[in-house]
């Protein structure tokens, strides 16, 4: 009696856990306020895509400009050196005693 007992316990209790067997289960649930949470939430820009342009601008010695209408965004020297600044916003300043050549990063939003 006792083992019968348990087993119709067993059986009710993997009947519950079987998956598909609830029609509110939790994947189901989780998958419906997704859903809600989604709805009408599409990225709809007001404004007009602005554009990144970008080049490199190279020169000998330790110095390179960007163009007119551009800003430097990062910098690059030879001889393996590392050490550089941004002079204003459109130059690169290679720091090290010895450079051959300095190259600037110029970009611009269009």
């Amino acid at each position: 009696m006792k083992l019968t007992s348990c087993l119709l316990i067993f059986i009710s209790l993997l009947q519950l856990m079987t998956p598909g067997s609830s029609e509110c289960s939790l994947d189901s649930v989780v998958n419906k306020k997704i859903q809600q949470a989604l709805k009408g939430s599409e990225y709809k820009p007001s404004i007009p895509t602005k554009t990144l342009s970008c080049v490199s601008i190279t020169s000998s010695g330790r110095l390179s400009s960007c163009p007119a209408g551009m800003v430097v965004t990062g910098c690059a020297c030879g001889y393996a050196c590392g050490s550089w600044d941004v002079r204003g916003t459109t130059t690169c300043h290679c720091q090290c005693s010895v450079i051959d050549w300095t190259t600037a990063r110029c970009c611009h939003l269009a």
